[in-house]
This record gives structure tokens, sequence and C-alpha cells, in this order.
């Protein structure tokens, strides 16, 4: 009797047809914590992650905290006004230090009051001085690579890791008139979602789904016949819809002279792997920054904002807050279709089906999901 397929082998043989005859990826591929595991230790160990937008933390002391494959992270802004990350773990004896977002003068260790500076270096610990190995000079928290990329917060415990510009340098190409940097954040929210991470970052990857998961908010705006879903790059994959008047938002702003003809109303959608989309318009933004919380939960950072010239129209906010409204009722359509995804995918008789050639970019991503993890 054959031994059945580990989900990575299973995942491999999935990706090994061409486009034409893909089907969906493996189930063992979704519910399966062994296959978690690997993930966390071959993609989120090793890949740059997003914190969200760098004016998130305007002032010194501003902080946030995240998590990377087990491994607790500050990210915040220094005293000389750059964004860093370090471990949110004390060197005494091992408390996890911040919690949240906040401000903070020092970080303050909430068990024994070892104190560290902004940089990380310790500056306090209480009645350590009759230990005769104890050096405060030679205590520090680690320090994490951390990098902004278009205004993103970009994260990575890989030390060898290429740099987000030179990884997704093909997305500067594609949007790089757009100016992401000067896009600001209006909004920032967390929350936690009864589906497999990869199930939300597929159901952001394709709008096939859009017509009927959507049909009491967009879906009805959308025409399939017209969606064009182009060959990714290795490190993202992508896809844009030309939008009509309908919003104003999604079109250019009358001063914005850079984007000229079809740019001023294309809404990009794109893929960063492994767990940042983000949809662009040349009006506004919004994100899901997504880690995975066991097979059946992901955790998710939920953010957007407006583009600099809209920022600056007094009229604007009437229209965001509009849209803040419309994008919170599409999450929670998103969030009924992924749920119902994931108890489908965990039932005895489902098994994958053929993809449509509007779900591309998902066999893009389990392309990208098998280089990662060894068969």
């Amino acid at each position: 009797m054959n031994k059945p397929l580990s989900p990575a082998a299973e995942l491999h043989a999935n990706v090994s047809v061409p486009f034409e005859r893909a089907h969906a990826m493996p189930k063992a591929v979704y519910t399966s914590p062994e296959f978690l595991a690997q993930e966390q230790t071959h993609i989120f160990a090793q890949e740059w992650l997003c914190a969200g937008r760098a004016e998130a933390l305007p002032n010194p002391g501003d902080y946030l905290t995240m998590t990377i494959a087990g491994e607790p992270v500050i990210v915040l802004r220094d005293r000389d006004g750059e964004i860093r990350a370090m471990s949110n773990v004390c060197r005494h004896r091992m408390s996890t230090l911040l919690e949240g977002r906040g401000n903070t003068r020092l970080i303050v260790c909430p068990y024994h009051a070892w104190t560290y500076a902004l940089d990380g270096k310790l500056r306090g610990a209480p009645a350590m001085t009759l230990n005769e190995g104890f050096c405060r000079d030679n205590i520090a928290l680690p320090q994490i690579r951390c990098e902004v990329w278009l205004g993103w917060i970009m994260v990575t415990l890989n030390p060898d890791a290429p740099s987000p510009a030179e990884r997704l340098k093909g997305v500067e190409a594609l949007v790089g008139k757009y100016h992401m940097e000067n896009y600001h954040e209006d909004f920032r929210e967390t929350f936690r979602w009864g589906t497999n991470w990869k199930v939300l970052a597929e159901n952001f990857m394709e709008s096939y789904h859009l017509p009927v998961c959507h049909e009491g908010t967009i879906g009805g705006h959308v025409d399939l016949l017209k969606m064009t879903c182009p060959e990714g790059d290795a490190a993202f994959n992508y896809h844009f819809i030309l939008k009509n008047d309908a919003l104003d938002l999604t079109l250019a702003h009358p001063t914005n002279t850079t984007l000229e003809g079809d740019e001023r109303r294309t809404t990009w959608l794109l893929s960063i792997y492994p767990s940042l989309m983000i949809t662009l318009t040349p009006g506004y933004f919004w994100y899901l920054s997504l880690t995975p919380d066991g097979p059946g939960h992901v955790n998710v950072l939920y953010g957007g904002g407006l583009a600099p010239e809209f920022l600056a129209d007094p009229k604007s906010r009437e229209h965001f807050d509009r849209l803040k409204t419309l994008l919170d009722e599409v999450n929670m359509e998103d969030k009924g279709c992924t749920e119902r995804v994931y108890q489908g995918i965990s039932a005895g008789m489902s098994e994958p089906g053929p993809l449509s050639h509007l779900e591309r970019p998902n066999f893009e991503f389990a392309r990208y999901i098998a280089s990662r993890i060894p068969a």
C-alpha cells in the first residue's frame, strides 16, 4: 500500500501542471498543523512582513508590537527619528515587555523593572549590584532588520533577506507613479477571523468572487469580462480594474498632474508575498497584513488612508468617511465568505476544484508557497 503524500508533497504535485489545468491547493495545506509549522519556519521566519505604515509612528517613543513566527517584536521610532525593530523579550527572566501600541520614553519590563532605552540598550536593573557577573553595558535587546519601503514598515528575522527595494522593484515599476510613500494612513485596526491565512490571501488575490460574495456592496460594479489577471512576479502577483466615476476617490484628483490616461482611473490589487495585500487607487489605499494563528485562524492588520491630493481637499473627509463604511461592509462580507471556505475545506467530502482564468494569481501564490516549503 502506497504511503499517503505529505501536505508539502501534495502541494508540489499540485503546482507541477500548467495553469490551464490547475486546481485549488490541497486541503491539508490549509488544515495541517505540521504544514503550518513549515510555513512558520520557511516563510514567516524568512520573509519580509509588514507592520503597517510609517506614519503610524510619527513621534519618538511611538511603538507597536507584532509576533513573527512566534517571536515577539517591538517596532518603534527612536530618539533620532529612525524606525527600528528589536526583540520584545527582556534579557533577564525573559518576560515580554510591551503590548499593543503606545508611546514610551523607556522600555520597562513589567516583571522586574529592567529598563531599556529606545535603542534597546539596558539602562537600569534594580538590585543587581551583588551579582559579580552582571555588566549593564553588555546587555541589550537583540536588533531585528527593519526597513521602510514606499511608506510601509517591513520587518524580517532573516539577516540575509534581500532588501524590500530590491525584491519588490517590480512593484515600483508598476505603480511607482502613484507614490505610495506619500499616501497617509487614516485608520489602523486589528481583528481575528476563523479561517486559514492563505484562504484570506487568496480571496484578496482574485476578483472572481466579487459579483456574488459582494452582491450587497461592490459586486454590481464589476464586469468579469473586463478583468485582467497578468502573469505575476516571483515576489508578488497583481491584477487591476478600471473604475468608473461612481466614487471620486477611485479617480485621480484634479490637482494630480503625474498620472495620465487610464492611470487616473486604475485600481491596483497587489499581493506581496507572503501576506501583504494592498488595494491602491489614485485617491486612496487600503491593506491587509496577515499572520497565521493556528491553521484555522488568521490575525489581520487592516488599514487605509488617502492620497496627498485628497488629504488636502476639504471635501475629501466626507468622501473618505463614506468609503470607510463601505470598506468595513466589504470586509464583513469577506469574513463570511472566507470562514465558509475554511469550513468546507475541513469537511470530509470536499475536494479542490479547477481554477478559473481569473484565478491565475491564486495559482502563482500556490507556486510561491511550494517554492519555499521543502517537498
